[in-house]
């Protein structure tokens, strides 16, 4: 660019106003200080903007070919920033989360609606993925964060933070009342007719994991996409549903489903808010975020 920006704000709003002298007060600017940058502007394009009228001052033919493009321009970027300020102020937005229906349905989706409340015109958009398809988002820089069930492998490129504690249990229907109450070797599932999520998933990896180590070896029935799946299959008695908890809250209150005991029981895992560590995402997501954040604290401390 051959002259300074400066420049060009100044001699748009003299063209505006028809004056060295009222753009200089628009501009909070002594009346010489616009005529030098006038001048500089002149010299730096090697062109004559503008001429001595009886009203005043009016651009020439260079001066109006000129405004045509800095008028464009300038009014661009003021929309740019009146538009920035209504992010800022959360009038206007867009969060983009990454989210398994585990995840978004026992975690994100009070905030989610708390936050929609509060900030009705941010437009959410939000992936439905197991963690891996999450993960990659992430890295591919297509969302602002990610809510995904631990655990995870740490990496350089991913932040996490842990935001709730979830379980893993055993739930079945009348057909194994003979199994309801007590506690039973954790081998005796090598001989129970299994529902679980598929092997891809984070939880169906967690859970076959967990058994191998422990040295129970398993085919499922079943392997299922959903755990709203597992646990119908689990209702009309078609095997033992493998769930987290809150799956099966439901059921189990009720008593259509009872969860059987064994002698290991399965760790406990999280919730985990995972981002790039870098401050790149939206202000929207920043304040999202932020809000999660301080929930989680409260319940820590509640705790």
């Amino acid at each position: 660019m051959t002259a300074n920006l400066e420049y060009y704000k100044v001699f748009y709003h003299v063209v505006k106003c028809g004056s060295v002298t009222r753009a200089a007060q628009v501009l909070a600017l002594s009346q010489p200080a616009v005529s030098q940058s006038v001048k500089q502007l002149e010299s730096a394009l090697g062109v004559r903007l503008f001429t001595r009228t009886q009203k005043g001052i009016a651009p020439t033919a260079e001066g109006r070919l000129l405004f045509s493009y800095v008028e464009k321009g300038y009014e661009l970027l003021e929309t740019g920033e009146k538009k920035l300020a209504q992010m800022r102020g959360l009038a206007r937005g867009e969060i983009t989360i990454g989210a398994s229906d585990m995840t978004l349905r026992f975690f994100l989706l009070p905030y989610l609606e708390r936050f929609h409340e509060r900030y009705p015109n941010v437009r959410i958009c939000v992936t439905n993925g197991p963690t891996p398809a999450t993960l990659e988002l992430l890295r591919e820089g297509k969302i602002d964060f990610g809510v995904v069930s631990g655990p995870l492998v740490q990496t350089q490129s991913v932040h996490t933070v842990s935001v709730k504690q979830v379980e893993d249990v055993f739930v079945a229907g009348k057909r194994f009342a003979g199994y309801f109450g007590g506690t039973h070797p954790l081998g005796l599932l090598e001989k129970l007719p299994l529902i679980m999520l598929d092997g891809q998933t984070s939880t169906g990896k967690y859970v076959r994991g967990f058994l191998e180590k422990n040295g129970v070896t398993v085919s499922p029935e079943f392997e299922l996409a959903t755990s709203d799946m597992i646990v119908q299959f689990a209702l009309r008695n078609l095997g033992v549903g493998s769930v987290m908890r809150e799956f099966a809250r439901e059921e189990l209150e009720r008593g259509t489903l009872q969860e059987l005991h064994f002698d290991v029981q399965i760790p406990k895992r999280d919730f985990v808010v995972v981002t790039d560590g870098k401050e790149t995402g939206s202000l929207a997501a920043a304040k999202l975020l932020e809000m999660i954040a301080a929930c989680c604290g409260r319940t820590k401390e509640e705790a």
